[in-house]
């Protein structure tokens, strides 16, 4: 029977690494606070108020386009590295420019930080976890995006406090961004003092570096085992992606393609990034839209805890078909809502529901499955792609929300209701998608999942 892991090694360096995720997190979501004073600061059309909010997610699909395969040839951890360099200098850079164009390029540049750790990050905790906590331990992640999201949401209400409209408008809003150069510095200092993935490792070589990682990690009799596992597949491996076209593997790439852009699609990043704006419309004040947002953080964050702790034993499967119906139904009401004049604690009421539905289940589990399932030679570049289809789907909705939601004649005819809808068609998808594609891989190690995939025809 296994033994327990040395969490006292395992876990600083998996905390470590979702230091990725809480960046990620911070970076993207302190638009939300933002993003009023901004359009107002530069008299954004909604088209460019869209392009504020998303041109962070255009340099997520830049960086996604080579950390696979600078991952895969460098190391996970210099690829960490080189994330928290892009944070710090975006958080500068964001909080001094002149011109709207200058915050655009420092936001491209966190961006591609952004697209770095949101694939790296969860692949390097699962390649350095035991199979039987691997769940769990990639959800740490998620758990440190949310909490990256919720500390942003305090800082920037903190921050719109300290002046009025006026001040916050010409001020306020550079120190909401430049907030972010203490995290990022800190990162990029721990990320130094973490050991390398042991699957790297093997792959390059150094197979007595990886057996001492694997034996901190659980024990010389887990380091065998994972070494042989791991090299054994390795051996059935091209390394290249055209591997994932082959029977059987190239479902590994629809699934995972499928996953990522339906985490994006069915809209929770418009809730992430606009909240406030959101809750603006329905007659709220500002302090009152900021204070809003603090609570669909605070749930978002409450609802990953029950996610971290149950994705192991529940399995991921049940936990993404419960997720994503509870998603959908949530959204049609909101949309009803909305489109009836309800008051806004109706409103308020549905947005939290679908973001603890999210929390459970589509948030985490996703980034669980897509850290699990692909072969270990290409999982950089594999997850490269799927990651590159989250952000572009990403990308687009957050482009398309204003624009929809501020079409007059979308407005009439729906009052704000229309962009729910859609959202909520994706969700039915993705129920569909989850039923009748994805396998249950809890408690598998990654080779098992491996070795089914290559056995399909």
């Amino acid at each position: 029977m296994a033994g327990r892991p040395n969490l006292a090694y395992l876990l600083p360096i998996c905390l470590v690494a979702t230091l990725g995720g809480l960046l990620f997190g911070y970076d993207t979501a302190v638009i939300a606070g933002a993003i009023g004073f901004l359009q107002e600061h530069f008299a954004l059309t909604p088209a460019m108020k869209g392009w504020a909010a998303s041109s962070a997610l255009a340099g997520c699909i830049v960086g996604v386009s080579f950390a696979g395969s600078f991952s895969d040839k460098l190391g996970r951890r210099p690829a960490l590295l080189l994330a928290g360099v892009l944070f710090f200098v975006s958080a500068v850079g964001t909080a001094i420019p002149q011109t709207f164009t200058t915050f655009v390029i420092y936001r491209l540049i966190g961006g591609i930080g952004v697209g770095i750790a949101s694939m790296v990050s969860p692949m390097y905790i699962a390649e350095v976890s035991p199979a039987r906590h691997r769940g769990r331990l990639v959800s740490l992640n998620q758990f440190a995006i949310i909490t990256g999201m919720l500390l942003v949401y305090f800082a920037n209400y903190f921050i719109a406090q300290q002046g009025d409209q006026a001040w916050n408008v010409a001020t306020g809003w550079r120190w909401m961004f430049g907030s972010e150069a203490l995290p990022a510095a800190l990162f990029t200092l721990l990320a130094f003092f973490i050991p390398e993935s042991p699957r790297f490792l093997v792959e390059a070589g150094r197979t007595e570096q990886a057996r001492a990682i694997l034996t901190n990690v659980d024990g010389p009799e887990h380091a065998a085992r994972e070494i042989a596992a791991i090299q054994d597949v390795l051996k059935q491996e091209t390394g290249s992606l055209r591997q994932l076209l082959a029977p059987g593997l190239r479902l590994v790439l629809v699934i995972g393609l499928a996953l990522a852009v339906l985490q994006q699609v069915t809209g929770i990043n418009v809730f992430l990034y606009y909240a406030p704006e959101i809750f603006k419309q329905l007659g709220q004040g500002v302090d009152a839209a900021l204070l809003q947002t603090i609570v669909v953080g605070a749930v978002n964050l409450l609802f990953t805890v029950v996610a971290i702790w149950t994705v192991d034993k529940l399995g991921r499967k049940p936990l993404m078909l419960v997720g994503a119906a509870g998603m959908g139904v949530c959204l049609v009401g909101m949309g009803a809502a909305a489109q009836a004049g309800a008051l806004a604690l109706w409103v308020l009421a549905f947005v939290l529901g679908y973001i603890a539905c999210f929390a459970l289940s589509v948030g985490p589990v996703t980034w669980v499955i897509l850290s699990e399932i692909f072969p270990t030679r290409v999982r950089g570049r594999a997850l490269g792609v799927a990651t590159f289809g989250l952000w572009t789907a990403n990308f687009i909705v957050s482009q398309t929300f204003p624009m929809m939601d501020d079409n007059a004649w979308l407005v009439a005819k729906f009052n704000h209701a229309f962009p729910f809808y859609v959202y909520a068609v994706f969700c039915v998808v993705l129920v569909l998608v989850v039923w009748r594609l994805v396998p249950e891989t809890k408690s598998r190690t990654l080779e098992e999942i491996e070795r089914d995939w290559a056995q399909r025809k």
